[in-house]
């Protein structure tokens, strides 16, 4: 059995880094086309775009590693069953649950693999890619609102871990590269909704912990409430800075940027529990974060999937119309995950069910294909 199970990993392991290599290759030419148009925009070179295009490529490993596996895991059982190596193996008393095993073990090491680019390098690497190509650029992140970007948090009377004393809503011109923030506003209210101070600034830096510091300040206190014998009590001042405490910090910022499907799960998490603190709308961020978690897991499935295909002796179809099989099922996994992540969000199902139905559903195609290679 250890034999095998190093024949099996040695020869799979190959199979989908060369089917993986071949999608990257078709994926960044597309891409790469795809930026053509901004090169030479600002100081954008054609050097910025292939980097731009490679920063990209650990978003496509993870969006492609169970077709890969799926395609590969195919090409070496069928060359197994077309050589007569596989009738062996059955006849040396290889079991099915044994050859099950024996992928499943496989499956482990690309389930890590998935779960590295997803969670670690694919996100880190999409933030340098679009910050990269801001700065040569010379663009802002928001430059295509025409109100500028709009966010709330909530107001605690000690620091943030304090009573809810009230709520903020931030309005942002331009967020730069490097996290600088540009024609900045601040609404703050009370618990009762009442307007209690408004505050203006020409840029604002984040300084960690929390903390945004604003300069050039407008800062306008109003009371209670606001009656013709209150206007005496409206009260403006101006300051060099101001220094205010925030549960909207730099990442968060990034998140209403960036793609749900190219973060993190750490990050997900954490921008939908903002989100539901300030009783705003979760759902998609719900959807991809449990994406995230489930995602990596249908390596096994797409595995499962491939076993049967070992069963089938030359006659049922030679090994190119079986990698054909296989590109076709794992294209439409790939289509009715996306499908269903829009399905869920319009029905409004529970994010879990949303994610989780797509695997479950390929994993009973697969058990079925097992039963059915098993009665003929």
């Amino acid at each position: 059995m250890k034999i095998l199970q190093k024949y099996f990993g040695t020869e799979i392991i190959r199979a989908v880094l060369f089917v993986m290599l071949a999608l990257l290759a078709l994926f960044s030419f597309f891409d790469l086309m795809g930026e053509l148009p901004n090169v030479n925009k600002g100081g954008y070179l054609l050097q910025h775009a292939l980097l731009y295009v490679f920063l990209g490529l650990p978003g496509y490993v993870y969006e492609f590693m169970p077709i890969a596996v799926l395609i590969g895991t195919i090409y070496v059982l069928a060359q197994f069953a077309s050589n007569s190596e596989f009738t062996i193996m059955r006849a040396a008393s290889m079991s099915n649950m044994m050859a099950a095993g024996i992928l499943f073990k496989i499956g482990i090491v690309f389930v890590l693999l998935t779960f590295l680019f997803g969670e670690i390098i694919a996100p880190r690497s999409s933030k340098m890619a679009e910050a990269m190509k801001l700065t040569a650029m010379g663009a802002a992140e928001t430059q295509q609102f025409r109100t500028g970007l709009w966010t709330k948090d909530l107001i605690r009377q000690d620091g943030l871990k304090g009573e809810i004393i009230g709520s903020r809503f931030l309005n942002v011109q331009e967020i730069l590269p490097n996290h600088q923030l540009n024609q900045v506003k601040l609404y703050e209210f009370d618990k009762n909704f009442h307007l209690a101070r408004e505050v203006t600034a020409t840029n604002a830096a984040y300084q960690g912990k929390n903390v945004w510091r604003l300069f050039d300040v407008n800062q306008t206190s109003f009371p209670m409430t606001l009656s013709t014998e209150d206007i005496a009590n409206v009260k403006s001042q101006k300051l060099t800075s101001l220094d205010v405490i925030s549960e909207v910090t730099p990442d968060i910022l990034a998140v209403l940027f960036a793609d749900p499907d190219r973060m993190s799960a750490i990050d997900l998490a954490a921008f939908t529990r903002h989100l539901a603190e300030n009783k705003q709308d979760n759902e998609r961020y719900q959807i991809a974060f449990w994406k995230k978690i489930i995602y990596p897991f249908a390596t096994f499935v797409m595995m499962a999937l491939a076993l049967p295909f070992a069963y089938l002796h030359v006659r049922s179809g030679g090994i190119s119309l079986k990698i054909f099989s296989g590109i076709m099922i794992g294209m439409v996994f790939y289509l009715i995950n996306s499908l269903f992540s829009h399905l869920g969000m319009l029905n409004t199902w529970p994010p879990v069910i949303t994610a989780l139905v797509p695997s479950l559903l390929f994993l009973g195609l697969a058990i079925l294909g097992l039963r059915y290679v098993e009665r003929n």
